[in-house]
């Protein structure tokens, strides 16, 4: 039984030891983290199956016989030893075995097992234990047209420069997926990189005398095709595997390991020609008077073998399937980022012709200017901290306002500072806490302006926000404007990663979803709004954890157009810890999901809100949700690329990628203008706080699934947004 105890409350001496709970992980992290194991194996089986294959041809020998029996070195390619006794076998005269290494191969085992077939001619194919767990359908095949099978380890490395226990493991696996390829296992066992009987030496030996310990025979070659190196002919291959004077022969070819084109086609030559001669074709089990050298399987075998070789069907097929759909999602990623930065550049320009009046002010780009007065609505729950900054900085605006701060039950005394400001144009109305959207509703009630602007109550403004917020209200189609939130406080790494990503999303996404007509956010920190369009949607909703997603996205539907300006500049402050970032993200890309979900049914709609659904909700959905979700699993890949595919591409692609994402940083920093020195820390910034957003989304995801109700987190604010709006200018 577990005691609970304070920090602070301590036993009395002498008394029994506390005992502490340890939490347990929460049911859904164990289910992620049981899903990227099984991932991670997976690629790892896939990674031990597709390994080696370093290089074709024979390892050279060395002049250290002394080891070697002479029957070996003098006998035939057929070897046995038991490391006192060595016997070898040689054919006859006359007699050809044929041999074939490095398969099953999809496309030049069947070849060859056609032209095999249409001669009558017998082979032993030594295969390779990963090959036959990938294509067991060919082993059977083999099997079935009546042709030895041998082996020639799992992963064909050169045996003699591993340890006794990589020796067994490569010829036990080899066994137990050609006993689950084809129900037969093999007492025959050519090295990987063998040759003649000449080639033997003391360091190959060792492996061939372990190995005749173990039961197998082992089999090298008299003539070697040579079918292997690049730029040989078919008549260089021909004259390869004929012998001299009559005499019999092991020859060696592949059927697999390489481009093998040419080997069908001269075995199609040699064969007839062979025969032509009078030579006849045997096997390995024929010269060495054996009944067959792949007997059956045991029980054990099979059900081992089984298991290993639908294992690594399993893990190849999964690799292959996430490969292409990595490269899909790679192209889609690119397409939409050249689209983005295209339709974001468009936007730029759209408002670089307008007539501008200052720097820093936005152009005239919809008519006549707005002038009308505007209620500035400011729910406020706890912001001690932040909302003298706020209210100074909206009695500072050059555009005629109204401020209504709404408090929402603070108990920190929000809104005595509020009144205490003394601002004459300053409403503040109580309320019993009832939540964001409740205190902007209240706020909406209030106001007796067309135009209403919400903002947080931990945000401030520049001067000229609110004119240059609400200049589109000239237009009257437009319903919501969309300003350009920035991180003020951008000391910390956790800071200035947001700052990054404030900069990407509003300078980049907002301009390019401005041009499609599909903003689905106006920011909760800046957005001004019609309020006749809000009254026509029936205000905010509790409905969602993502108030302003929600609204945007109705507002889309009920047939009002969203734009972005990016002049109406709003400063607010950034979670500075990883706990505080946790919590306001969580609750944000829960409440997008639950956005989403609820406004499903503008996939299939009419007019206005049909295009937002097939694009707005679309975009949100693949590029915000599923590729997200997959980003854990393309991380566990780029480090099986680094194990067990070409370093040197593997890196080359992840640095493009980045490349990528820096140049278009860049350009999103030159069309905010924004100082380029934070886009340094985006390479760090993919390995840490890229991994942070994607946990993230996978709890939300999660917490959905499972039916979660999340509730609003409030966020600790440090205050002093005015001095830190003061140390810099709006281009800094």
């Amino acid at each position: 039984m577990s005691v609970y105890t304070s920090e602070k409350a301590k036993p009395p001496k002498g008394s029994p030891p506390i005992l502490r709970r340890i939490r347990a992980p929460e049911p859904r992290w164990v289910i992620f983290a049981v899903l990227l194991t099984l991932f991670a194996s997976i690629l790892l089986v896939n990674g031990l199956v597709e390994g080696e294959f370093t290089q074709d041809g024979a390892i050279e020998s060395t002049a250290d016989t002394d080891q070697v029996p002479d029957e070996a070195l003098n006998g035939g390619p057929i070897i046995q030893t038991d490391g006192t006794t060595t016997t070898t076998v040689d054919a006859g005269a006359k007699q050809i075995v044929l041999t074939f290494d490095d398969g099953p191969d999809p496309e030049y085992t069947p070849e060859i097992l056609q032209v095999l077939a249409e001669y009558h001619v017998p082979a032993t194919f030594f295969m390779i234990g990963s090959e036959i767990s990938k294509y067991p359908s060919l082993v059977r095949q083999v099997v079935d047209a009546g042709h030895e099978i041998g082996i020639h380890t799992f992963t064909h490395p050169e045996m003699s420069g591993k340890n006794d226990w990589r020796r067994s493991v490569e010829m036990q696996e080899t066994q137990y997926a050609l006993a689950g390829a084809a129900g037969v296992t093999s007492v025959i066992f050519r090295p990987p990189y063998s040759s003649t009987v000449a080639a033997l030496d003391n360091t190959n030996w060792s492996v061939i005398e372990e190995m005749g310990q173990s039961g197998y025979l082992t089999v090298v070659n008299d003539l070697d095709s040579r079918d292997w190196e690049a730029g040989v002919t078919m008549d260089d291959i021909v004259e390869a595997v004929t012998p001299d004077d009559g005499a019999g022969a092991v020859l060696l070819f592949h059927d697999g390991g390489g481009d093998r084109s040419n080997t069908a086609e001269a075995l199609a030559t040699v064969i007839p020609a062979l025969q032509t001669q009078g030579y006849t074709f045997t096997t390995v089990a024929a010269l060495s008077g054996m009944a067959t050298v792949n007997p059956k399987a045991t029980a054990q075998e099979l059900v081992v073998g089984t298991g290993l070789v639908g294992a690594v069907q399993i893990a190849r097929n999964t690799t292959i399937g996430f490969s292409w759909l990595l490269l899909a999602f790679g192209v889609l990623t690119v397409g939409r980022l050249t689209l983005m930065l295209a339709l974001g550049r468009r936007h730029a320009n759209r408002h670089k012709h307008g007539r501008r009046r200052a720097k820093g002010v936005a152009p005239h780009t919809w008519g006549r200017p707005y002038t009308d007065p505007v209620t500035v609505i400011v729910p406020a729950y706890n912001e001690k901290e932040c909302i003298a900054d706020t209210v100074r900085s909206l009695a500072a605006s050059t555009h005629p306002i109204r401020i209504i701060v709404v408090d929402d039950g603070s108990t920190d005394g929000t809104a005595e500072i509020a009144e205490g400001l003394g601002y004459p144009n300053v409403t503040v109305i109580w309320q019993p806490n009832s939540g964001k959207p409740a205190a902007l509703n209240t706020g909406i009630a209030a106001a007796d302006t067309e135009v209403v602007v919400m903002m947080d109550g931990d945000t401030v403004f520049e001067p000229d926000t609110v004119r240059n917020l609400v200049q589109a209200f000239s237009d009257p189609e437009i319903g919501a404007v969309a300003g350009n939130a920035k991180v003020a406080n951008r000391k910390g790494l956790i800071a200035l990663w947001q700052h990054i990503e404030y900069v990407v999303g509003f300078s980049i996404d907002r301009r390019a979803y401005d041009v499609m007509r599909c903003m689905a956010t106006v920011p909760g920190a800046i957005g001004a709004f019609r309020r006749s369009a809000l009254q026509q949607v029936n205000g905010l909703s509790d409905d969602t954890l993502a108030e302003d997603t929600d609204l945007t996205i109705a507002m889309i539907r009920a047939g009002w157009r969203v734009v972005y300006e990016e002049h109406a500049r709003a400063w607010t402050e950034a979670p500075t810890t990883i706990s505080q970032l946790w919590r306001q993200r969580y609750r944000w890309s829960y409440g997008t999901m639950q956005a989403m979900w609820k406004h499903r049914r503008a996939l299939v709609e009419k007019g206005a809100g049909g295009k937002f659904g097939r694009r707005g909700l679309l975009n949100l959905l693949m590029f915000q949700t599923l590729m997200p979700l997959l980003s854990p699993l393309i991380d566990v890949f780029l480090i099986y690329g680094f194990l067990f595919l070409d370093p040197l591409q593997t890196a080359i692609a992840w640095l493009t990628m980045l490349a990528i994402q820096m140049i278009s940083t860049v350009y999103a920093f030159r069309l905010d203008g924004e100082k380029l020195k934070p886009v340094l820390m985006v390479p760090l910034q993919q390995f840490v706080y890229r991994q942070l957003m994607y946990l993230v989304l996978i709890q939300s995801v999660l917490a959905a699934v499972g039916g979660i109700r999340l509730g609003w987190q409030k966020l600790h604010r440090a205050g002093g947004l005015s001095a830190l709006l003061g140390a810099r200018t709006p281009s800094s």
